[in-house]
């Protein structure tokens, strides 16, 4: 099985992963896009869905959701624990999705929710223009960028807002949010764990 980049971490510590994320509810996680998320059926692409808490959640919104993560040991648990017939799982991977390109979809909505931090920044470069193609026009984009102390056996790199808002303009994406906030998690929130918010629409 080939190495992705970024992935570090996540196959070995599965089990309790899944207890983690899954204890933190999705409304809660994204309260400050909630007002920018589609308000009728939609096509929802998770990109780094982990254990598919988030794409469980959509789907039970009403919305159609493919859920990309690249960790085999996370994705065969999240598919046990969200068997949703309306969840497609693809095993795909930044900077490429290459898989994704295959299908050649655009989504109303992509979700990247602790992800683009993994990449360093000539990996993120080349991810933004295959993000951006996937955002269908008038369709939102939202990620979400870790900040603080990295966990052992991670690859995670700081990451200031201003490197994916300018070239995300370039790409025909208006940032409509940049918010600020702490962590909700306690381990966390002691570990001086913060996160920035990023919303952009597509220009018709």
């Amino acid at each position: 099985m080939p190495h992705v980049s970024g992935t570090e971490g996540y196959a070995a510590e599965a089990d309790s992963l899944l207890v983690r994320y899954e204890s933190a509810p999705s409304e809660q996680v994204h309260a400050a896009v909630l007002h920018l998320l589609p308000t009728r059926s939609a096509l929802v692409l998770d990109i780094g869905a982990g254990t598919g808490r988030d794409a469980a959640w959509f789907a039970s919104l009403g919305h159609r959701v493919v859920a990309v993560e690249p960790t085999e040991a996370l994705r065969s648990r999240a598919m046990r624990l969200h068997p949703s017939p309306a969840i497609t799982w693809i095993d795909d991977s930044l900077p490429e999705l290459a898989v994704l390109a295959a299908r050649d979809e655009q989504f109303e909505l992509v979700m990247l929710t602790a992800v683009l931090m993994h990449l360093d920044e000539e990996q993120r470069q080349r991810a933004l223009p295959n993000i951006a193609a996937r955002v269908a026009p008038g369709g939102m984009l939202i990620i979400t960028l870790r900040h603080g102390p990295v966990p052992p056996g991670r690859r995670m790199f700081e990451t200031d807002a201003e490197t994916i808002i300018a070239p995300a303009r370039q790409l025909g994406l208006s940032p409509v949010l940049n918010r600020d906030g702490d962590s909700i998690g306690a381990e966390n929130r002691a570990a001086g764990v913060t996160w920035t918010t990023l919303a952009f629409t597509k220009q018709p």
